[in-house]
């Protein structure tokens, strides 16, 4: 499609439009006189009177007309001028809003989450806030379900992230996913490969297992479920770290507990291999525990509905 040389290059006259020389025409028909738009601007009059020439110089047509006692506008000026208030508005609704804003970007998030947790949701939760409100603050603390529900049932306070096996019915727990699990073993152990096991057989099995679940302080959600299966009698490596209870698994030192989304590498190299265990499935329920009592401040409470919102837009993230 080719325009005309002069269409041309009026449309190329009005990509260059300053939004300065708007401004000074925006205030010279709201105020309707030069003088109290040259004041309300800081300008001197004539520069004023410039301004808008050079406008209408650009636009190729009369905003306002000159040598009438009364301050009139023409019919194109009146229509620039519609459309100037609509620009200047939405430019003062925005600077508004940005103010609102930082006032809301202040404060801290404290939340009380279960060891180990892998979960998109809550890393994406995390990063959109930040970019959301860059200045607030947070504090993370790891500990079990247990301590977690009692101090938010004492303290009337808090954000949770537990592994629950039903809602507490004193609180508000929303349930957010559950988290899959499995047992795995190494490339070099005798089960590599199988595609199914008793529970009976794994109990026979060295464990690698991490070392606070070991000391007794319920890390989970691999605590909970290898007690469920009634593995650990046989500790042969323990780590407080996931990282290094894998490397111990896939060095062949023994089975051991992982959640499927930390191990996917692993497993595709030929590294790890998991063991179905015939009519027990591992999976954990993870929920977002909250008083219905509490005051949560506006930081808080920005949190809380961002997780909601995540869950509406992604019901699929774990």
């Amino acid at each position: 499609l080719q325009f005309p040389v002069g269409v041309t290059k009026h449309r190329g006259m009005l990509a260059d439009l300053n939004l300065n020389l708007l401004r000074s025409f925006f205030l010279i028909a709201k105020e309707r006189s030069l003088t109290r738009a040259a004041a309300r601007l800081n300008m001197s009059q004539p520069s004023v009177s410039q301004a808008l020439q050079r406008l209408e110089e650009q636009l190729g047509c009369q905003l306002v007309l000159r040598g009438s006692r009364k301050f009139e506008l023409t019919a194109p000026g009146q229509k620039v001028f519609e459309e100037c208030s609509e620009i200047f508005e939405a430019v003062e609704r925005i600077a508004q809003r940005t103010q609102e804003r930082a006032v809301e970007e202040f404060g801290e998030v404290r939340i009380q989450i279960i060891s180990n947790l892998e979960s998109p949701l809550v890393n994406e939760a995390l990063r959109l806030y930040h970019q959301r409100y860059p200045s607030v603050t947070w504090t993370v603390e790891v500990q079990n379900s247990q301590d977690t529900i009692k101090r938010i049932q004492t303290e009337k306070c808090g954000i949770g992230f537990c592994l629950l096996s039903r809602p507490v019915f004193s609180l508000n727990c929303q349930l957010l996913f559950r988290e899959e699990f499995s047992v795995y073993c190494g490339a070099e152990h005798p089960f590599f490969g199988r595609k199914e096991v008793e529970k009976r057989e794994l109990r026979q099995e060295s464990f690698v297992s991490f070392t606070c679940a070991t000391e007794g302080m319920g890390l989970e959600p691999m605590a909970v479920l290898s007690q469920s299966l009634g593995l650990g009698e046989r500790i042969s490596g323990q780590s407080p770290n996931l990282e290094e209870v894998r490397r111990m698994i896939v060095a062949g030192l023994g089975i051991g507990i992982l959640p499927l989304t930390a191990v996917h590498d692993e497993v595709a190299k030929g590294l790890l291999w998991p063991l179905e265990i015939k009519g027990f499935p591992l999976g954990a329920d993870v929920f977002l525990v909250t008083h219905p009592e509490c005051d949560y401040s506006r930081a808080e409470r920005h949190f809380l509905d961002l997780i909601k919102e995540l869950r509406i837009l992604y019901p699929d993230m774990h």
